[in-house]
């Protein structure tokens, strides 16, 4: 036992060596991925967006502003009409769906509900109040009663059943067998 536990604590220590090495190299792949983040942040923001330099006169100032709505209005027209592609392209694709699902013949169908009615009541909503049908099922049974025949008096009058056998038993009881058959 002891060689035995001394394994399973040397196991643990490179299983929580192995787990802070792994942490260490996420912790620094991290930091890196930050840093590249933030520098290619910085490129795009240096080519895209020239620094702004704040003119001095009136004149100037409404330039600029006359440039900035110019560029404004240009991006939102290109807005605008990314907007209506995507519409566009939407439409197309649910028109296109219920195609696919009327070529499949799949429709989507509403869940049914259980529904108690009796047959009367069923009859009633398929034909209309003015036909009056009775489904009572019980009432339109016959009845029908037994017919005693004669079978059924000969085993209720046989009584004891050993008697019976002992008359039928040997060459006597045959021949009444045949007797009463005949």
């Amino acid at each position: 036992m002891g060689d035995e536990e001394k394994r399973n604590r040397a196991i643990t220590a490179r299983r929580q060596h192995l787990k802070s090495v792994m942490l260490q190299i996420a912790a620094t792949e991290l930091e890196k991925d930050r840093s590249r983040r933030e520098s290619e942040k910085q490129n795009y923001l240096s080519e895209h967006c020239p620094p702004l330099h704040l003119p001095g006169s009136m004149s100037e100032v409404q330039e600029l502003c006359k440039q900035l709505h110019a560029k404004i209005d240009a991006a939102e027209e290109e807005k605008y009409d990314m907007e209506v592609r995507v519409q566009k392209s939407t439409k197309e694709l649910e028109d296109m769906n219920q195609k696919l699902f009327d070529l499949r013949g799949k429709f989507k169908r509403p869940p049914l509900r259980r529904v108690r009615m009796s047959a009367d009541a069923m009859l009633k909503a398929l034909l209309g109040s003015k036909h009056k049908v009775c489904m009572d099922l019980r009432a339109n049974l016959k009845q029908v009663k037994k017919e005693d025949t004669e079978k059924e008096r000969d085993l209720r009058d046989v009584g004891d059943w050993r008697k019976n056998i002992e008359e039928k038993s040997g060459m006597e009881g045959r021949k009444k067998m045949f007797e009463t058959e005949s």
